[in-house]
Parts: structure tokens; C-alpha cells; sequence
């Protein structure tokens, strides 16, 4: 190593910018870029920032992380002949052409959850064993229940036992938004980041959880306490996963597609308000011939739309730097709604019972007409969407914004529908509008203070009241 000058004492105070550029093998960093570079010098967008003061030096790291993800509509993922799901993630075509070429088979494993597995599982191992895949498939019982640091571990501990390559042999998570969750923070934590792939097989997965960038488990009776923002490489969206769903899961998804509606597409709204019962009927099929060309041009609108006006919202913002989210609507109350009642509330339907009083609020507080509030209210239960619920109490209610105050900077940042697809945040509302909203949603929604948690037709109010 070469002689270290002492500085002299004229230094401090000095703040310099370093570039790192890339020599052969290794990093050096140059002084504000000014040095000369041969032209195979690899520049990084990475920048060192050194400060030199009476005290010491400081330096300070500025590394730019760029994440990129594909989610793409396909058709018959699990037709042998279709090789999406084993290399639709890769974006170089000349390794795409590599790996079809090479006699060295591909190796995958597959987490699903275990009553898709029940499904599909003879066909998800013919699709594999087709392609000469080395495979393992671990079927799990991904619920709500289950979404645990324990179960993440156990998905780690198999992976680790089947050695994947962390670079070039993806996990395969197939499941709704729990299994997605959590295998998403297991590729996260083994070997500090795996690529994982989201094969969403309901409808609230698939508009939702699918495509941003979060993984979590719920910890301390908390939904989604642990977790990364880790996402995937790619998502592949199905719809004929979705036709062996029951019924009520299409209504859960149907709350989340809502929710982007109301925040930010009158157009969608009105789909789901004109052709929800169809939507609900023949569960997103274009096969179904009841309905005709209108029923398929209405679900592909449907889920576009909902994925573009998420993909919206989460693109500039995975990490959630920015806390001001109008995703965050139907989010406020109803994680806590939801952990308590466990399981009798599906998540779409806790947060629809949110967005049904937060629809209340935004009508006490001037944002929505009567006429407006009533519309939306109809729609929610032509989604066959429960709209209010006995465990949903003011205590449990204040409880639930007291906590968005210690986790969001001290302020509400609450989400208010203030039209028709249109929405704002709002951090001033009163405890008396809040009070006035809820007592007129119980006083209209409130169907029985006997009913139990099952949503049934008697916990839902039939159009006509409205």
C-alpha cells in the first residue's frame, strides 16, 4: 500500500462528491467525475458524498435501486406446451433461446396453497414433469390463520433443503394473496433476496396482492406487523384459476376492485355498478355464453382497469416513502376488524365494511351527496359485499385511527371518496363528523344486533332499501 498523506488542518469544512466507476475488476470512486475514463469504464449511479469536519469524516452513501417486475396476462399456464410459467420471467431473449437449447433440465419449486392444490395439483405435476423439470411442490394450508413467521421459516427450510441457484431458479408461489404474502417474504429473507414468481388463483390476489412489491406475516395479533418490500420478478395473471373459486371470493375480490373505483375511475365504478351481478355470475369466464360479448368486454375492462389504476399508485411509491396513499382506503379500520372476527370475515369483505362507513364520513363531511353515498351503498351490496358489522365499534374504530396517527407521521392521511372516482386525503376530520357518520351507518345499515359474523342475505341489505 502506498504512503496515506496527512491532511492538513485547511480541510475541514470540505464536502466532496465522488462517482464509482468500475476498473477491471474493482470499484474506485473519482472525484466529481472530472478524472479521465477509458470508454469501457462502467460509471455506477451510485455516489459517495464525503464531509470533513473538525470532529471527524462523514460519508454518505446515495445508491439508486431500481426494481423491475412484469405482470402479464396469460392463458392456459399450466398447458405443457406453454412455457410461460418456467421462463416468461426472463427478459433477454438470446437466454431464453439458451435454456431451450440446453440439455441441463430446469429446477423449480412450487409453494401452493394446499386446497389449490387439491385442484390442480395433478396438473401443476403432468406441466413439470412435461417440461423435464426437477421439481419439489409444497402444498401448504395458506390462511389467515397461518400466516406466520413459522410457516415462512418452514417454506425456508425447504428451500434450503432443495438448494435452489438464488439468481436463476425462481420460487413459485400459486395461491391467493396469503400465499403470496408469504412466500414472497421468504424468497425475501433466503439468501438476502431469491427471485420468486406470484401465480395469483383468486380474484383478490389478482388485482391486488399480485402485483406491488409487499411480502408480509402478521406477528402480535397484527396483520402484516413483519415484512419487505420485495417484488416479485414477474406475476402471471390467470383468469381461469378464478372459475373454481366459490362465489363469496369473487365478491372479496370484487371489494378491492372496488376500492380503486372509488378512489379513482367513475368508468369502473359503473361497470361494476351495471354489470357486477354478471361479473359475479359467470366469476370473470369469457367462456360463459349467458351473457354474451358485453360479459367479456366488461371483465377484461374490470380487471384492467384495476390493475392499471394500482400499478398507478404502487409504481412511484413501493417502498412507501410517501405515506399519503389512496390505497389505503377500506384500510384504515379494517385490519383490526378483520384480526379480531378471524375467520369470519374474508379481507375483501373487511375492507368493504371500512369503505362503507368511511363512505359515511365522507357524506357527513360535505365530500359526497346523499344521492352519491346511496349509489355507492347500492353498489357494494349489488356486490353481494357485507356493508356494516356489530364488531365494527366506535371503540374499535378510534382504536384503529389512533394507530394510523403513531404509524403515519402523526396524521390520519385518510382516504375520502370526494365524488365519483375521485379522492383526496384528509387529515382534519373531527371526532364529532366521525361520531354523526357512525351512528347514521348503524342507524341505516344495522340489520340485526343479533347476527353472527357470516356474511348471509340477512347481514346484507337488499337494493330496494336504497
Amino acid at each position: 500500500m502506498g504512503k496515506v498523506p496527512v491532511e492538513n488542518n485547511d480541510t475541514e469544512g470540505k464536502k466532496n462528491e465522488f462517482s464509482l466507476v468500475r476498473i477491471k475488476s474493482t470499484w474506485k470512486r473519482k472525484l466529481g467525475m472530472k478524472a479521465k475514463m477509458n470508454t469501457t469504464d462502467h460509471v455506477s449511479a451510485a455516489k459517495i458524498y464525503e464531509s470533513i469536519e473538525e470532529t471527524g469524516t462523514s460519508w454518505t452513501v446515495v445508491s439508486p435501486i431500481v426494481f423491475t417486475y412484469k405482470v402479464t396476462e396469460a392463458q392456459n399456464l399450466l398447458d405443457p406446451c406453454n412455457d410461460t410459467l418456467l421462463l416468461g420471467h426472463i427478459t433477454d431473449p438470446q437466454q431464453v433461446e439458451d435454456m431451450k437449447k440446453s440439455s441441463k433440465p430446469l429446477k423449480r419449486f412450487v409453494v401452493v396453497d394446499q386446497e389449490v392444490f387439491k385442484i390442480y395439483g395433478s396438473k401443476l405435476t403432468e406441466y413439470l414433469e412435461a417440461n423435464n423439470v426437477l421439481y419439489k411442490i409444497l402444498a401448504l394450508p395458506t390462511t389467515e390463520e397461518n400466516k406466520s413467521m413459522e410457516m415462512a421459516l418452514k417454506i425456508i427450510e425447504e428451500v434450503n433443503t432443495f438448494s435452489l441457484d438464488r439468481r436463476r431458479e425462481p420460487i413459485i408461489a400459486m395461491g391467493g394473496g396469503v400465499c403470496l404474502d408469504i412466500v414472497g417474504l421468504a424468497a425475501s429473507l433466503y439468501r438476502r433476496r431469491t427471485p420468486y414468481i406470484r401465480v395469483p388463483t383468486t380474484l383478490l390476489s389478482y388485482i391486488d396482492a399480485s402485483v406491488g412489491a409487499k411480502t408480509g406475516v402478521n406477528f402480535a395479533n397484527c396483520k402484516n406487523k413483519l415484512g419487505a418490500y420485495i417484488p416479485p420478478t414477474a406475476v402471471f395473471l390467470d383468469l381461469s384459476f378464478i372459475k373454481t373459486i366459490p362465489r363469496r371470493h369473487i365478491s372479496n375480490g370484487l371489494a378491492e376492485m372496488l376500492k380503486m373505483a372509488l378512489m379513482k375511475h367513475r368508468g369502473l365504478f359503473e361497470l361494476l355498478e351495471e354489470h357486477g351481478q354478471m361479473l359475479l355470475d359467470t366469476k370473470f369466464q369469457a367462456d360463459n355464453s349467458r351473457y354474451g360479448h358485453n360479459h367479456i368486454q366488461a371483465a377484461s375492462q374490470a380487471t384492467r382497469i384495476a390493475i392499471t389504476t394500482m400499478l398507478e399508485e404502487l409504481a412511484p411509491n413501493l417502498w412507501e416513502d410517501d405515506l399519503n396513499r389512496l390505497v389505503d382506503f377500506g384500510h384504515l379500520i379494517s385490519p383490526a376488524l378483520e384480526m379480531k372476527v378471524l375467520p369470519s370475515l374474508l379481507h375483501g369483505e373487511a375492507v368493504n365494511i371500512d369503505m362503507s362507513y368511511m363512505v359515511y364520513v365522507s357524506q357527513e363531511s360535505g365530500l359526497l351527496t346523499e344521492e352519491e353515498k346511496q349509489r355507492i351503498i347500492r353498489c357494494m351490496v349489488g356486490l353481494e359485499l357485507p356493508v356494516w358489522h356489530e364488531a365494527c365499534a366506535m371503540e374499535l374504530i378510534q382504536k384503529s385511527l389512533q394507530d394510523r396517527l403513531k404509524h403515519s407521521g402523526g396524521l390520519f392521511r385518510m382516504p375520502l371518496p370526494v365524488g365519483l372516482g375521485q379522492a383526496d386525503i384528509f387529515n382534519n376530520t373531527s371526532n364529532e363528523i366521525l361520531h354523526r357518520a357512525y351512528e347514521k351507518w348503524c342507524d341505516e345499515l344495522s340489520v340485526s344486533s343479533d347476527s353472527n359474523c357470516d356474511p348471509s342475505p340477512a347481514r346484507i341489505p337488499t337494493l330496494h332499501q336504497f
